[in-house]
């Protein structure tokens, strides 16, 4: 049904198997700084419009492989895909963030959520197979979802929050009722990857995004439990071919540890954590997806490589690294940059292995 794979880097390294270079590709990759995704998303009228039409998803995903020799793809969709399917209302109106029409705060709203039927994605599905198409074997394609902890931010606080005050006052005051939320996110989520994986992906990851503004404790109970729920259903892959996973949690470096006992081939780290700390402290049981700063990309180019090869120098030679930034890439980001990064990363991780 798809192409053979042409450039497997990326999955080799999740798999942390030798490679050539250190492959390289950004979270946010399809996104505002480019000026193609800007006219591709006026014509679709909103950011949903481009989200649920098939072709104007596959348009945009393609879009920095155009200008960027990038080693992955991922799926232009919206992390909160999950909770708009469960009946919340999703919506995005200009110039600011996703909003809910229905919060989840009391007993009866959580009583009311079920893992929705998988059809209500349907376009999230057919996008993901159109794009593997389209991208005929050039590079593989990352599938995803948020964590259960941050689709639940979102659907108490009813969209971006800068305290949590809501989301935390109910994981406090009535723990039983977030331990509900949270397990039917958690199946939901899991049901949504494995449809993901089934419809093209050829790995998936998962986006604790909040996961760093929980307290120790807390953080171990009511985030990293349940994407261990979801990485526990997840299919290992889809006909005999192994779907690796990546765990990004931002702000999560104090639990890399437990982070890396999950059931996952990668943990994402932010530029928080040094990398080559991190790697000591995983070993080899995971490959680590990151870091640098997305602010970086800011700076003079000889800045950007100097900086980007500082971290590809303290992870070293060894096998399962993915070169990332520790979050996603600003709308404000200059194209011209990220092509100075990925020449430097190829540049430069080549260099470290033929002096390894």
């Amino acid at each position: 049904m798809f192409a053979p794979l042409q450039n497997d880097t990326f999955l080799r390294a999740l798999r942390r198997q030798p490679t050539d270079y250190t492959p390289l590709w950004l979270m946010r990759q399809a996104g505002r700084y480019l000026p193609e995704y800007c006219a591709t998303r006026a014509k679709a009228g909103s950011f949903m419009g481009l989200a649920t039409n098939v072709d104007y998803a596959t348009e945009v995903t393609l879009q920095p492989l155009e200008r960027f020799p990038l080693d992955a793809a991922i799926l232009f969709s919206d992390i909160l895909t999950v909770p708009d399917a469960m009946g919340l209302g999703l919506s995005f109106a200009a110039g600011e963030g996703p909003k809910f029409a229905r919060v989840v705060r009391d007993e009866a709203a959580v009583a009311a959520l079920e893992v929705p039927d998988m059809e209500r994605l349907r376009y999230v599905f057919d996008a993901v197979t159109s794009i593997r198409k389209a991208l005929a074997g050039r590079v593989p394609l990352i599938g995803f979802s948020g964590s259960p902890w941050t689709l639940a931010c979102y659907m108490v606080e009813g969209g971006g929050s800068d305290d949590y005050r809501h989301v935390k006052s109910l994981m406090y005051s009535r723990p039983d009722l977030m331990h509900r939320l949270l397990a039917v996110t958690a199946d939901a989520v899991a049901l949504y990857l494995n449809e993901q994986m089934r419809a093209g992906a050829q790995a998936v990851m998962v986006f604790d995004s909040w996961g760093g503004v929980l307290a120790d404790g807390a953080f171990q109970e009511f985030s990293l439990a349940y994407t261990r729920r979801v990485l526990d259903q997840l299919h290992r892959g889809v006909d005999g071919v192994d779907v690796p996973r990546i765990v990004f949690t931002k702000g999560g470096g104090l639990w890399l540890d437990q982070i890396a006992g999950l059931e996952t081939d990668a943990v994402g780290i932010d530029w928080t954590v040094d990398i080559g700390q991190a790697r000591e402290r995983v070993g080899h049981r995971v490959a680590l997806q990151g870091n640098l700063d997305p602010n970086v990309l800011f700076a003079p180019p000889a800045v950007i490589e100097q900086q980007a090869c500082r971290i590809l120098d303290r992870f070293g030679a060894h096998p399962g690294h993915v070169f990332n930034l520790g979050h996603g890439i600003s709308q404000y980001t200059p194209p011209e940059s990220v092509a100075v990064l990925v020449e430097a990363v190829h540049r430069h991780s080549r260099r470290i292995r033929a002096k390894a």
